[in-house]
């Protein structure tokens, strides 16, 4: 299936890029993505890999590091990731991401 994402998705992930590389360095960005780019082929081979989330209806919830979660949505042949979500941050955050 075709993974693409959301605008909001595509600006979130800019944001991290720029954050992991002022705080840490480029290699801890090439590692995250490195993982991101795993899950999303995961994904598009077995959409229904990771569990449903228990607080968005039809959407699904898939780590990709203890701290960073995106959250997608399957339509007919295409996967929506909708948001990646810092789980340090206030989950009233993402509920209004969502």
């Amino acid at each position: 299936m075709k993974v693409y994402l959301s605008e909001l998705a595509e600006s979130k992930l800019l944001r991290l890029s720029e954050y992991l590389i002022e705080k840490w360095n480029r290699r801890t960005r090439d590692k995250f993505f490195v993982k991101l780019t795993n899950k999303i082929d995961q994904i598009s081979s077995q959409p229904y890999s990771c569990p449903k989330s228990e607080k968005f209806n039809g959407l699904y919830k898939c780590v990709v590091t203890n701290q960073t979660t995106f959250y997608y949505r399957i339509e007919s042949d295409e996967i929506e990731i909708i948001t990646v979500f810092d789980t340090r941050q206030d989950p009233g955050k993402l509920k209004k991401d969502l």
